[in-house]
């Protein structure tokens, strides 16, 4: 029996997507927890944006994995877990540690999309490079600064 190569790309970009958006599910689970936590207006103005950004992730995510013939995730899985454990943890000890804990957050998916994107096929490469990733950077982006913020305002 002979396999359609594009059926195999196909299948393999979903699986890679579908990792993806689990990851991004995670990170929208985390934002709603940190946001239930903190009060600060500024930083959860903050949150809310980065939020936002990761629940549109989701939305394009599962779009192109069923335009690709696919059956998008429904949870976080393993990642969700793992999202409420560091969470949890960093909201014992406040603001800066839960939007530290945010930023390793965003640095492992900036990281995720980097390492995965090459393996792909090139239409999804573009599809991600053109819409997923520069929404990832400039999350991880915010999230470094208003860690940076947060540290300058402890330190006077």
């Amino acid at each position: 029996m002979y396999s359609n190569p594009t059926t195999e790309t196909n299948s393999a970009d979903v699986d890679q997507l579908n990792s993806f958006l689990r990851g991004e599910l995670a990170a929208v689970e985390t934002y709603d927890q940190a946001l239930d936590k903190i009060e600060d207006a500024y930083v959860r103005q903050t949150l809310r944006e980065a939020r936002v950004s990761h629940d549109r992730r989701v939305d394009l995510l599962r779009q192109r994995i069923l335009v690709l013939g696919g059956e998008p995730s429904e949870g976080s899985g393993v990642w969700g877990g793992f999202a409420k454990l560091v969470q949890g943890g960093a909201s014992l000890f406040g603001i800066q540690a839960a939007v530290a804990a945010l930023e390793e957050g965003e640095d492992h998916g900036r990281d995720d999309y980097r390492a995965d994107l090459h393996s792909l096929s090139t239409e999804t490469q573009t599809f991600l490079s053109t819409t997923i990733l520069p929404e990832q950077m400039r999350t991880h982006d915010v999230m470094s600064s208003l860690k940076r913020q947060l540290k300058a305002q402890k330190a006077s």
